[in-house]
């Protein structure tokens, strides 16, 4: 029988929310007539079901035997792709990929390569839209650096968006890093930006859907 798996990150909030909903919708039974009772208890239940949905935890396997290989970390659309200056850490040209996700989108993060992280920091920053360029470099986010297997180092930014108020962020320097695992989860509208070597090799354009831990974006040259 299938279940609906829900992330850690969400737990803790929806149990809250039964709660609240339930005192709630018992208080009410004592207090508004059934009609509206009836409208309340529908509107909770649209309201517990969207919880549930944005934080489902879908079981996702990839098994890659080529180690050049970069999966998408995150479900979404990609909204940019192109060389850019990343001055954050590398100090030079990068080639940016930058993920979208939407509120309807899976919001977990995945690790794109394995490998050994490097670095892990957070900035503080504004909460503006996520689609917007400058939400790479103003909005609140979370930077980690990864080295793969074969020695390329890239850049992973988890970005929040208007809505977003939390990142969480599982990478530390030092931390092994594997396909299949999760780097993080962030909480409603945002998007992930990775930073490439200019020499590597990209699999999506614009406009393109990803599926976290399952699409193909990119090869390094390695």
């Amino acid at each position: 029988m299938r279940y609906i798996k829900i992330h850690k990150e969400g737990r803790l909030i929806i149990g809250l929310l039964i709660l609240i909903l339930l005192l709630l919708n018992l208080y009410l039974y004592t207090q508004i007539p059934l009609a509206a009772l009836v409208a309340n208890i529908v509107v909770s239940a649209f309201l517990l079901f969207f919880f549930l949905y944005f934080f489902r935890n879908p079981p996702r396997k990839v098994k890659i035997d080529d180690v050049s290989l970069v999966v998408a970390p995150a479900d979404g659309t990609i909204v940019v792709v192109e060389p850019v200056d990343e001055l954050e850490y590398f100090g030079e040209k990068r080639i940016q990929v930058s993920i979208f996700m939407s509120i309807f989108n899976v919001h977990a993060n995945w690790y794109p390569v394995n490998g050994t992280v490097i670095k892990a920091v957070h900035h503080s920053g504004r909460h503006i839209a996520a689609f917007l360029p400058k939400s790479s470099t103003e909005n609140e986010r979370s930077t980690v650096i990864i080295e793969s297997e074969g020695k390329t180092q890239i850049l992973v930014r988890q970005i929040a968006g208007a809505l977003a108020r939390r990142i969480v962020t599982y990478a530390h320097a030092g931390k092994s890093c594997h396909l299949n695992e999760h780097l993080g989860f962030i909480k409603f509208g945002s998007r992930v930006d990775l930073y490439f070597p200019m020499d590597t090799e990209i699999f999506v354009q614009v406009g393109d859907a990803t599926t976290g831990n399952e699409t193909i974006i990119a090869r390094l040259n390695e």
